[in-house]
């Protein structure tokens, strides 16, 4: 079957769409399941700690693949181990020996999220396959870019706020064995119409050598650190500790957390989405470039501090954290719809995957770190000591970001002396 590039990208994003919904209902249902049962935010932490580091490994290999077989591959061994990772889940019981469950949930995340980045990869690659890069569409096509990015990045990250809450409604409604049997069945079914892309989607004309993953430009390396700075610092107190305090400090239960996380997400992605309109709405009509992200970073590393020093003023906790947790939404997103174009603004269309394997490495690292500080500084400080920390990594991604260069593209569009 002879289809559109438009086509296969419509096909490789609702695949997307549909893991991200297993994706953020998984971490719910493991999280509050787990945390029901008695565990510290420590020990919860250790829990999602292969699902970071095997994101690592794979976002820094996966580009490779994808480089070298195509990007359907990619798409189809992530699904499919998503689903693999969803029926090992399905026997897990609370009668089990703790060391037993937390090695096999361990296991069973490691490959979740080798299938996660997988998938993310083989989306976020495939927008290069629609954009036009003629030289005489370049200002057009980059504007396009920047559109079509955002799109994705925002609607992705709204399915996962849907996926939150559904994690949370699953839980209470069907409990955690049958929840990860129905997820399984749904993306099985999602996995039937990517059988129709084309093998070559993706694939380098030339296969690209094994150290050729590491050898990336300044703007791809600057642009990876700050992104891993960026990731740590939300994580740190949005990933374990929100969610634990918003239970003890609140006493809410399951389904009301999963829907409040939920809704922030869905919200992050909608301000993600409508980055482009957000921008031409206050003047800016050109894509973004370093300068943007300098100040997006800047603006950032205020509001976990203001949103510490508010609980230290011991203001009211559910003003506090629905004020602070809105506004760091907005900011985040901002920054976040930024760092996803200006990675493929960095990169040309014969090195995406390459490109955005090695960023996504960042990208997961940076997940990694964050989300063993959320429940080792929260079990020693509280929400505040959390607070202070992506503060810190906040402004370390800000003095990473004043390294950028101009993007190629904006190189490009300069006149020649």
């Amino acid at each position: 079957m002879n289809l559109s590039p438009l086509k296969q990208y419509g096909i490789v994003t609702t695949n997307y769409w549909a893991f991200t919904l297993t994706d953020g209902a998984m971490r719910m249902l493991v999280l509050f399941h787990f945390h029901a049962l008695g565990y510290s935010t420590l020990e919860i932490a250790f829990l999602f700690l292969f699902y970071e580091f095997f994101g690592v490994v794979t976002n820094l290999y996966g580009g490779l693949i994808g480089a070298r077989y195509g990007l359907r591959l990619t798409l189809w061994v992530g699904t499919c181990l998503q689903i693999l990772a969803l029926l090992m889940l399905m026997p897990v019981s609370s009668s089990w020996p703790k060391v037993l469950s937390v090695v096999y949930v361990m296991i069973a995340q490691a490959i979740s999220g080798i299938a996660k980045d997988l998938n993310k990869m083989s989306a976020k690659s495939a927008i290069k396959t629609v954009i036009s890069e003629t030289p005489e569409n370049l200002q057009v096509g980059e504007k396009r870019l920047f559109k079509w990015v955002a799109i994705l990045t925002g609607s992705k990250n709204a399915l996962k706020g849907v996926g939150f809450f559904l994690g949370g409604l699953l839980l209470m409604s069907m409990g955690f064995n049958s929840a990860m049997g129905w997820m399984a069945a749904g993306l099985a079914m999602a996995l039937i119409p990517t059988l129709v892309l084309p093998g070559q989607m993706g694939k380098m004309k030339v296969k690209p050598a094994l150290s050729s993953i590491l050898s990336k430009s300044q703007g791809i390396n600057v642009l990876s650190l700050a992104r891993f700075f960026l990731f740590g610092a939300r994580d740190v107190w949005f990933v374990v500790a929100l969610p634990v305090f918003l239970e003890e400090a609140l006493g809410w239960n399951f389904s009301e957390i999963g829907g409040f996380l939920g809704l922030w997400v869905v919200g992050y992605g909608i301000v993600q989405a409508s980055a482009p309109a957000l921008r031409r709405f206050w003047g800016q009509s050109q894509s973004p470039g370093a300068s943007a992200l300098q100040f997006w970073n800047g603006l950032l590393t205020a509001v976990p501090a203001l949103l510490a020093v508010a609980l230290w003023r011991e203001v009211d906790v559910s003003i506090a954290i629905t004020a602070g947790l809105a506004l760091f939404g907005v900011v985040f997103a901002m920054n976040s719809s930024i760092h996803s174009y200006m990675v493929l603004a960095y990169t040309d269309s014969e090195s995406v995957s390459l490109n955005v394997g090695f960023y996504y490495m960042a990208n997961a690292s940076g997940r990694l770190i964050g989300t063993l500080l959320s429940g080792a500084i929260f079990l020693l400080g509280g929400m505040q000591a959390c607070l202070w920390t992506s503060c810190l990594l906040v402004g370390l991604a800000w003095l990473t970001s004043l390294r950028l260069p101009p993007t190629l593209r904006s190189s490009s569009l300069l006149p020649i002396n």
